[in-house]
């Protein structure tokens, strides 16, 4: 489990491969000085509800990770954060966006001039 240290506030815990893709997300987004919102559910453990926080350029801002190793990342699941930190609504962390495969018979194939 990671956590996010932003501002004076307490620590944010934030599960390790979720949290080095939001730190994409958030890095890309300050770097073009542009603000927005993080929302998330309480981790098990903490007290239970939800939070949100206005994340802004000149707030210091940590990333502190459980494990060393950089875990390979789903570019699907950056760019929707990526899109929902540029809503109205800001980015709200919810499970990977995972593509689904889709089976095709010979027939849509063959349909499809491929064969």
């Amino acid at each position: 489990m990671g956590t996010i240290q932003y501002g004076d506030s307490s620590e944010i815990h934030i599960e390790d491969r979720a949290l080095a893709h939001l730190k994409v997300a958030i890095a890309t987004k300050l770097r073009r000085n542009e603000s927005f919102t993080l929302s998330w559910k309480h981790p098990e453990g903490d007290a239970p509800g939800r939070s949100t926080i206005w994340l802004h350029p000149s707030i210091p801002l940590r990333f502190t990770f459980e494990t060393p190793e950089n875990p390979q990342l789903n570019a699907k699941w950056v760019q929707t954060l990526m899109m929902e930190a540029s809503s109205s609504g800001g980015i709200t962390l919810v499970d990977e966006v995972v593509d689904t495969p889709v089976e095709i018979d010979a027939s849509t194939l063959a349909g499809l001039g491929a064969e």
